[in-house]
């Protein structure tokens, strides 16, 4: 996957997780940073891996560990 197919994937990730989370308006702000984190980490973790799944699955549990740590 060339460099600018991978900005695009990112973008479009992205912004399916905001529309996403933007939709579930009962979330309280922990979930709602969870999520978040767990979208862009895995969008982080796919990009610096190459498109490895192991990294988008790992960047996916640490965003997510992150998101759910900042919505205190």
């Amino acid at each position: 996957m060339n460099r600018i197919s991978k900005r695009i994937l990112s973008f479009i990730v992205i912004a399916t997780v905001a529309v996403s989370v933007s939709a579930c308006s009962n979330m309280s702000k922990r979930d709602k940073n969870t999520a978040v984190g767990a979208g862009v980490g895995a969008v982080g973790g796919a990009v610096l891996t190459g498109g490895s799944s192991v990294g988008t699955v790992g960047g996916a549990a640490i965003g997510g560990i992150i998101g759910h740590q900042v919505g205190k």
